[in-house]
């Protein structure tokens, strides 16, 4: 066992990681920065000494469904234990061991897709708090992307009712040169731009920022009016060519489900034909998506949208700079490893899909509501612009300080915007009138770090 410094106590959750690969290395960078008390399970004793020197975590060499290895990790007195190794049932299994012997909660990630219909009987007879499946995350992300025109990145809050959408304003956009204040009386009152990042800096902008061509904004609506709100501006909708895998068979089965056009390239003639059973409705061709003259063959240069997804980081970027030179595409481009953020940042890769960070905020979210034990927890977390905002959905369970009150009257935190109200499924874009109450949930955006609770944002 590797033993952590005893620097001081924290004050968070007794959290057992099991996995120290893309996943796991992500939550316990983030987790320990919260304060919890880490302790980690690898069968890789170099890794497990590399991760508790650097985070100041402890570390146990072995299996981590074992019992005695359980044990020497502490888990009668855990809170939560979260298996993300590469197998899934060995992470069920864990969870499964971790259960029988300790009162902690439990999290495990699955990616087979032959589980998919399983997931809440699994969760329900194994007593899981969560099961979460990168690949259906990250294509869900992808499939919001592309049937929204235009967005960087979209994400849902309020269970889908409302929407976060990041773009690009275009040269000669009408946007450009109008202050934020105007935007209801001359666009739409039913947007509200809540961050803009221009020249590497980011703003929490108020009414008198003006937007500026190539400014890169997030706004918040409803899911109808985030989608009007972009056509308004003149960005139009798209078709989609995708390539391979497991996360090509989630996002075809939701742009199908969606009434966008899919077609998919993939090599393997079994898993071609495996793919024209399970979507029927889909073009599967059989070829090498990165042969040029095929790309060419199947209209590349005309495609509307194009999203590279061939398990290799390097290949995806490459076929997404590809389908930039010859086409207008709208691109995708999934990135599994975190290396080179910054020549990534500097490329022109249309949306770029971080599946371990979609994955891991999921799990943040909870072990915050988990440990949130005031008037409101956390529903949903997201991290924007290379982890330097947080837009975070707080659920009110009872009157408190900020409750019944008039925006105006608040004294908030800086750098900080309420985004909307969600009250009984109606969004409300907020003005400074409108009140909080019980029963709302309601969304922040902020470049403050940590947020537990909605009294939060209070000076």
């Amino acid at each position: 066992m590797f033993r952590k410094s005893q620097k001081s106590m924290p004050k968070g959750l007794r959290i057992i990681i099991v996995g120290c690969g893309k996943v796991g290395t992500t939550l316990i960078e983030q987790l320990s920065r919260e304060g919890h008390d880490i302790t980690i399970i690898d069968q890789n004793g170099d890794i497990v000494q590399t991760m508790s020197n650097l985070y100041d975590v402890m570390g146990v060499v072995g299996n981590g469904a074992s019992y005695g290895v359980q044990m020497e990790a502490g888990i009668e007195n855990t809170d939560l234990i979260i298996a993300v190794t590469d197998s899934d049932e060995l992470n069920l299994l864990c969870c499964t061991v971790a259960k029988r012997v300790g009162d902690c909660a439990a999290i495990a990630r699955v990616r087979n897709p032959d589980y998919g219909k399983e997931v809440g009987y699994l969760r329900e007879k194994l007593g899981l708090a969560m099961i979460i499946n990168p690949e259906l995350e990250a294509s869900a992300e992808a499939a919001r992307i592309l049937y929204m025109p235009t967005a960087l990145e979209v994400n849902s809050f309020a269970h889908g009712q409302a929407e976060m959408v990041k773009f690009k304003v275009p040269e000669g956009n009408k946007l450009a040169g109008i202050p934020i204040a105007l935007l209801g009386k001359d666009i739409t009152e039913n947007i509200l731009i809540c961050a803009v990042e221009r020249g590497g800096e980011v703003y929490i902008p108020s009414g008198g920022f003006k937007v500026e061509a190539g400014d890169i904004i997030s706004f918040v609506a409803s899911r109808m009016m985030a989608k009007a709100f972009l056509e308004h501006i003149g960005f139009k909708t798209n078709q989609v060519i995708i390539g391979g895998g497991k996360a090509a068979y989630y996002l075809a089965k939701q742009l199908l489900h969606m009434g966008i056009s899919v077609k998919i390239i993939e090599s393997s003639r079994a898993r071609c034909e495996e793919l024209s059973v399970l979507l029927p409705k889909a073009i599967i061709i059989n070829g090498d998506g990165t042969d040029e003259e095929l790309l060419k063959e199947e209209g590349i240069e005309y495609a509307e949208s194009f999203v590279p997804l061939t398990g290799i980081d390097e290949e995806n970027i490459m076929l997404t700079m590809y389908a930039r030179q010859v086409s207008n595409a709208k691109v995708i481009t999934k990135i599994n490893r975190m290396t080179f953020r910054n020549v990534i940042n500097g490329l022109d890769l249309g949306s770029v899909i971080y599946p371990r960070y979609i994955t891991s905020e999921a799990i943040i979210a909870y072990v915050r509501a988990k440990k949130d034990s005031m008037d409101s927890n956390i529903e949903t977390l997201y991290h924007m612009f290379d982890h330097r905002v947080e837009a975070i959905e707080f659920r009110v369970y009872e009157k408190s300080g900020i409750t019944g009150i008039p925006l105006k009257d608040l004294s908030l935190k800086k750098d900080l915007l309420i985004s909307f109200i969600n009250r009984n499924g109606a969004i409300i874009i907020p003005s400074g009138h409108d009140t909080i109450e019980v029963g709302d949930t309601v969304m922040i955006v902020t470049t403050h770090t940590g947020f537990n609770d909605l009294q939060d944002i209070l000076k």
